[in-house]
């Protein structure tokens, strides 16, 4: 992955440290957390069963929805621009612009301020890490569903982010395309950024993760390392989950 050369900031935006937050609808608490900090490095899988609160608790720690209650904080500092600037999203669904392959890359970093030269380049060595090098000019909704997630991947790493959070992205894709994905995301880990994923597949977590958060009825009942969380897991609910008899 690139190195980071954008907008000119230093300054972490990490740890995310969320602050007595609650999502609620109709009366109904659909998350609630007293406090959680995610920092680090490797990345933190988020688990739990069906209805759990998962995706909603990435929403919540992205910006994309306001809590009820309470607020998250990006190294010591709440939602602004440069804050939103440092940050990625790939949701479970691939999401391309009717533009070419090489164009989506281009759009972000266009948006971030990036020279025609400099975006040229990036483009370049971004689409050879993806395999879609010899795709570049074809319109990007031909791809198949496996090109057209990596290269939202791609999109939302160009940018060099500090924080990337990943709504399941691979819950459609077959094995290889699975395990393309997954090396992308071990590189951008490796690279520093921080990522933060939804995923329901206890083998991915197992092989990605450094960190689990364990969410069940929408708040964290475990946040401990994979290692400890696959051998040890310290309630009965998670203990449930990774038998398979957890229903929510």
């Amino acid at each position: 992955m690139p190195s980071r050369v954008l907008d000119g900031a230093t300054a972490t935006i990490l740890p995310i440290h969320a602050q007595g937050l609650a999502l609620r609808a109709a009366g109904t608490d659909l998350v609630r957390l007293d406090a959680l900090t995610l920092a680090g490095r490797g990345p933190t899988m988020v688990m739990g069963p069906n209805g759990a609160g998962k995706s909603l608790l990435l929403r919540l720690l992205h910006g994309l929805i306001d809590p009820t209650e309470g607020r998250v904080l990006y190294g010591g500092q709440p939602m602004c621009a440069r804050i939103r600037r440092r940050q990625a999203m790939v949701f479970q669904r691939p999401v391309v612009l009717r533009r070419s392959v090489a164009a989506n890359i281009g759009f972000a970093l266009q948006a971030h301020g990036v020279c025609r030269q400099e975006r040229a380049d990036r483009i370049r060595s971004l689409l050879e890490i993806g395999d879609l090098a010899s795709k570049a000019r074809q319109p990007a909704r031909t791809l198949s569903g496996g090109e057209q997630q990596r290269l939202a991947l791609l999109r939302a790493i160009s940018t060099d982010p500090d924080i990337l959070f990943l709504d399941e992205p691979t819950s459609s894709l077959d094995p290889t395309a699975t395990h393309r994905i997954e090396a992308m995301i071990l590189q951008a880990a490796e690279q520093g950024v921080k990522v933060v994923m939804v995923t329901h597949d206890i083998g991915q977590a197992r092989r990605l993760g450094a960190e689990i958060v364990f969410l069940h009825r929408g708040r964290v009942v475990e946040q401990t390392s994979a290692a400890s969380f696959f051998k040890q897991p310290s309630t009965q609910a998670a203990r449930a989950f990774l038998a398979g008899a957890l229903l929510l």
